[in-house]
């Protein structure tokens, strides 16, 4: 499990000297009883550090300095009780390189009708307050989360929450290493893309590796530790006949325990999160690894198939977000199509589909790839459940990145799939398959996708907007003329950044 409760959001609330030391003094007890009630909110993971009250240029300055140098901030919640002039906020901001929330909020919730007075009004100003900080934030140009609503209502802990989320992913791709091992899957364009470009844009390092080196790491691997991967093996999942104890497949259960603990090790030891291989360079190994990147998928590691190292960092950050959360989260792929009524989509892939996403226990079987030109692989086989979903890609297009989301819907399957020896999601997109389809194709989405039954649209946006990077929605107001308006404009708005 990521833990996103060692990670920190500043609660940082705006006043100025003009009211009096008492009015200051008041405005302090209240900023800590609103930033004490979100750390206490189930929707929040994140720990909230109040700060204390700000009121000049140089306290300003000097919180966002820290904000930026510790490495357990990741990011800042601002709002203002009172009118604090926002030229003081100007030089801290432009420093400011957290992610950043604005809560336009108020500490009373009701107007006291019969006693209102202008000590009252002078005290609660955050209606004027939080727009002369928004005409700020504006005229900077800076990316972030406006927040509005009373600071005990659900709904307002709910924004923030998610807000929080992709505060916590984007810390996160600021050290994230990928491993890649052998190179993209041969004339893709799509999983191709400029690496230098992407670590500037989101942080994360991509490193190539060998799969030599792969193989140097499982073959060092102890016996011992081999044993005791199978018999969790045994004891997690329903094992097909073949792969149980004296079965006639059992060395190949014991050939992907193997690769499995070979990974871990390689990654652990270089700090890597996140990883790529490809079936077309498995020199060395027996199988593809397939049981072995499900599991490590499940235990929060990123991962792209055929060397997509941008859907690898994709899922890694959507792991980090749903932390914690009901359902799953894997890498995904849209693989064929039921143009029934209504027409669906299967989404799987060969081997790589992560077991947070199963209905129930997972299968462990071993069948053909037909692929690869290597040994028969192990891998869990499943069927997602039911529900609400989001499939997201991010792709290069020239001069930027773009995030494309689909909503959808998971159903079960018209009919069981008893030949399919593959885990397995069966969706219908919003709005329908062919508007959703059209749209994904006219934005360029790739086939392989971060899916999650735990996100929704606004953790991706809030992800998206951090990162800077255009964002394109799918979902049940799609109308495909509009769409592709959309991205007319975009391609126009990005000209001029």
């Amino acid at each position: 499990m990521i833990d996103l409760a060692k990670m920190e959001l500043w609660f940082a609330t705006g006043s100025q000297h003009l009211y009096g030391n008492e009015t200051l003094k008041t405005v302090a007890v209240h900023a800590n009883e609103i930033a004490g009630e979100l750390a206490k909110s189930k929707h929040i993971p994140l720990s909230i550090v109040h700060k204390p009250v700000l009121t000049t240029h140089d306290a300003i300055t000097q919180l966002c300095t820290a904000a930026n140098a510790s490495s357990n901030c990741v990011g800042v919640i601002a709002w203002m009780h009172t009118f604090s002039p926002a030229k003081m906020w100007l030089s801290g901001l432009r420093l400011l390189a957290k992610p950043i929330l604005h809560l336009h909020t108020q500490f009373n919730r009701d107007l006291p009708w019969d006693s209102i007075d202008m000590d009252f009004m002078n005290l609660n100003q955050s209606a004027h307050g939080d727009r002369e900080f928004g005409y700020m934030t504006t005229r900077l140009g800076l990316n972030r989360k406006v927040v509005v609503g009373y600071w005990q209502d659900d709904e307002v802990h709910a924004r923030i929450g998610a807000w929080s989320r992709a505060a916590a992913a984007w810390s996160d791709l600021q050290h994230l290493k990928i491993a890649r091992f052998g190179d993209n899957m041969r004339e893709v364009a799509v999983t191709e893309g400029d690496k230098v470009e992407a670590q500037a844009r989101f942080g994360y390092s991509v490193n190539g590796f060998g799969v030599g080196d792969l193989v140097a790491s499982v073959k060092a691997v102890p016996a011992a530790e081999i044993d005791r991967l199978v018999a969790e093996y045994d004891q997690r999942y329903s094992m097909a006949e073949p792969l149980r104890e004296g079965g006639s497949r059992r060395v190949a259960l014991r050939d992907a325990a193997a690769i499995e603990l070979g990974l871990r090790a390689l990654l652990g030891n270089g700090g890597f999160h996140a990883f790529t291989d490809t079936f077309q360079d498995l020199h060395g190994l027996q199988q593809l690894p397939g049981i072995a990147v499900q599991r490590l998928m499940a235990d929060g590691y990123g991962f792209g198939a055929e060397g997509d190292w941008k859907t690898a960092a994709l899922v890694r950050a959507m792991k980090v977000m749903s932390s914690g959360l009901a359902g799953g989260t894997s890498f995904m792929e849209d693989y064929t199509y039921d143009f029934g009524r209504p027409a669906k989509v299967l989404g799987a892939h060969m081997l790589e589909v992560c077991p947070t996403i199963a209905a129930k226990t997972p299968s462990c079987e071993i069948h053909p790839l037909s692929i690869g030109g290597k040994s028969d692989p192990v891998r869990l086989v499943f069927t997602a459940p039911a529900g609400p979903a989001v499939n997201a890609s991010v792709v290069q297009i020239g001069n930027r990145f773009r995030m494309i989301v689909n909503e959808v819907e998971v159903v079960k399957p018209d009919r069981d799939l008893p030949r399919l020896p593959v885990a397995r999601a069966v969706w219908v997109p919003e709005p329908d398959l062919a508007t959703a389809a059209a749209a994904w194709i006219h934005a360029g989405g790739a086939h392989h996708t971060g899916f999650s039954q735990s996100l929704s649209t606004e953790h991706l946006q809030d992800f998206a907007d951090m990162a800077d990077v255009e964002f394109l929605i799918i979902d049940q107001g799609t109308q495909l003329r509009q769409f592709r308006n959309e991205l007319r404009w975009n391609a126009a708005a990005y000209l001029t950044k």
